[in-house]
This record gives C-alpha cells, structure tokens and sequence, in this order.
C-alpha cells in the first residue's frame, strides 16, 4: 500500500475502536503514531499523585506544568513514562479513567498538552514522514490542516460490550452495564465541556465500526488516504 506523507487524524469517543485502529493504521503505513489521550491521562495520574481534586483547575494546571513525561511515537511498542518511571499501564486503570475528563477540560492544560502534541508530530513528520493522531479533538482543534480526517462512530451498546470486554481482558470486574454507565459519563463529560469538546470536524469523514472488524476499518481508511494521496504508492500509481 505504500508509506503514509502527511497526518491522518482520528477522532471518535471510547468503544469506538480508536486506539486499536490507529496503531493498527500507523504500523501498516510505516508511520508515526500518537496517542493524545495517554498524555491527558498521565497528567491526570500526576494530579492524583499529588493529592490534588481533579476538579480544581488552578491546582491541575499548576500540577501539568510541573511534570516531566516522555510519549512514545512507535505503533508497535507505545510508552509513555512520567518522571523517568513507565506508567502505561497505570494509566488505563480505573481510577484514571473516572478522572480524566475533569483533568481534561481545564483549558491551560488543554492549551499547554495541545502545543506540545504539535511539536510531536512535526518532528514525526520531519523524521518519519506520516503520522496517525488519535484523540477527541484532533480533527477539530490538533491538526485542523490536516488533509484526513476520520470520526470513528459506533452504537452505545457495542461500545460498552467492547468496554466491558477490555475491562475482562485487564483483570478488571466489570459488566456491561457498568461499562455502559461509564461510556455515557464520559461522553456527556467530553461534549460538554467549554475547552475543546468532543465533536467531528465538519470536513470528518464518518465511519461507523458497529458491525466492522479491525481489518475492514483499517481497508477502510487505507483506501480514504490512498484517495487524498496520503500514500506513497497510490501517489505513483496515479502519475
């Protein structure tokens, strides 16, 4: 298919299958790969750290400015470390995901998290070529230039069976009603919130994964950035 020139932003709420796709894509196209969410998380593990309310912005703000992290932009081996220590893991459990939108919406963490993913990603693009952002506004507010957008949809109830599912898989209890009480919070939390709420930017692409697999997702968008010339190969076949 060819290496992928330029970014592909993905955007989408959780269950949608975001971050599977995005690796999945970014390591089949030879390209970088950034997960924005993961940066928003390990502030919010820092605030807990710390002791500080996640609803408390001042405190937030002051707690992100402070910290030091380092993001992983390999597909095939993603890390993300926070004053030299790897906490990959610990920021995907329980605790996190109940505080991170609060963390998320207070607009100087926002503003600070949102410089430095774009320093991220030109300095992808000036060493690898392509990259394939994931996140809640990356489309909208990250890379509104960018020439692939896609918006990854997918019915409330598959979401939170996919949820419940990871939750399984990670040694964590939870039901799928559980896990779609919690879908829905989150939801409500990120297209609510006053900084940068989840929404697809207008020129997105919609693509509803409800009753696709992976592979035919990744196809999917494949062909969308074989269109918009994103790929080396297409790029030459259409010469």
């Amino acid at each position: 298919m060819g290496a992928l020139r330029g970014v592909v932003a993905l955007d989408g709420p959780s269950g949608t299958g975001k971050t599977t796709v995005a690796r999945t894509l970014a390591d089949r196209l030879s390209a970088g790969y950034l997960d924005t969410g993961a940066m928003y998380r390990v502030v919010t593990l820092a605030v807990l750290r710390a002791g500080v309310d996640p609803a408390a912005a001042d405190a937030v703000a002051e707690v992100a400015a402070r910290i030091s992290y380092e993001i992983g932009t390999d597909p095939s081996a993603p890390r993300m470390l926070l004053d030299g220590e790897e906490v990959s893991a610990l920021i995907r459990g329980p605790e996190i995901t109940h505080a991170v939108s609060p963390v998320s919406a207070v607009p100087k963490v926002r503003e600070f998290l949102v410089a430095e993913q774009r320093r991220i990603i030109e300095g992808v693009l000036g060493t690898v070529g392509g990259v394939v952002v994931e996140g809640r506004d990356i489309g909208t507010v990250v890379t509104p230039d960018a020439p692939l957008k896609v918006f990854l949809t997918a019915s409330a109830e598959i979401r939170a069976a996919r949820r419940s599912a990871q939750d399984s898989a990670a040694g964590r209890q939870s039901t799928v009603d559980d896990a779609r009480a919690s879908v829905d919070r989150r939801d409500k939390l990120d297209s609510s919130r006053i900084a940068s709420p989840l929404r697809a930017a207008e020129d997105a692409v919609e693509v509803d994964t409800s009753e696709l697999s992976i592979d035919q997702v990744i196809v999917a968008l494949s062909e969308l950035a074989c269109r918009r010339g994103l790929l080396d190969e297409c790029s030459k076949a259409a010469k």
